[in-house]
């Protein structure tokens, strides 16, 4: 599906997926759209076990060949149709990023229920207050980075999991890089499980507090 839309943009691209050992069968699909595809527009780095979200994004970084990087989920939660706006955003302004939100324009979140809806929004209405980022969505994960944009801002993010996404972005304004949005649905997994729990919340709130303090 993601070739899909890159193909009608005309655009030279590749598609990096960084497998850290899951169960659900990711990697075999993965290896089987190679057979289809080839090895120059399917990248394969699989890695033993989970090591975390920022070196994941290093990892696959190192492959990265093109001068622009556009991260996202592997389960379709993020609709490969937006990438095709994320493209025409940034060319218009030369934004360093475009990041995707579910809290701005016909932006919104499907599959979800009212308590992980309010989760959600009272956690980004914290990061708001606290941080005041001028970016209505800091912890979505569908982004467009220029390559030397992405690098710099992992090479300074400390924070891991759900807490790097909010880094990435309070550093990027820290850095004066310029941020645009593009308002997205955001369709929860059919299958699998949500990693959200009480240990993710706990985490966030020490990572959001370690920001306030820090920026």
């Amino acid at each position: 599906m993601i070739i899909k839309y890159m193909k009608i943009s005309n655009y030279n691209f590749e598609i990096i997926i960084i497998d850290d050992g899951s169960p659900d069968g990711t990697l075999q699909v993965a290896e089987q759209l190679q057979k289809i595809f080839g090895t120059e527009k399917i990248v394969l780095r699989p890695r033993q076990k989970k090591l975390g979200l920022g070196t994941a994004y290093m990892h696959g970084l190192k492959e990265a060949v093109g001068n622009f990087v556009i991260l996202m989920d592997a389960d379709l939660s993020h609709h490969p149709k937006y990438i095709p706006q994320f493209i025409k955003k940034q060319q218009n302004e030369n934004y360093d990023i475009v990041t995707g939100t579910r809290y701005a324009g016909n932006g919104g979140v499907s599959g979800w229920d009212f308590q992980r809806k309010l989760i959600s929004c009272s956690a980004n209405f914290l990061t708001q207050f606290l941080l005041r980022p001028n970016v209505s969505d800091l912890t979505g994960s569908f982004r467009l980075y220029k390559k030397p944009v992405l690098e710099k801002l992992i090479q300074n993010c400390t924070s891991k999991g759900y807490v790097f996404q909010m880094e990435m972005i309070v550093r990027a304004r820290q850095n004066n890089f310029k941020i645009g949005e593009i308002p997205i649905a955001f369709i929860d997994r059919l299958y699998g499980e949500s990693k959200l729990g009480a240990s993710e919340i706990l985490q966030f709130a020490k990572g959001l507090l370690y920001l306030f303090i820090t920026t």
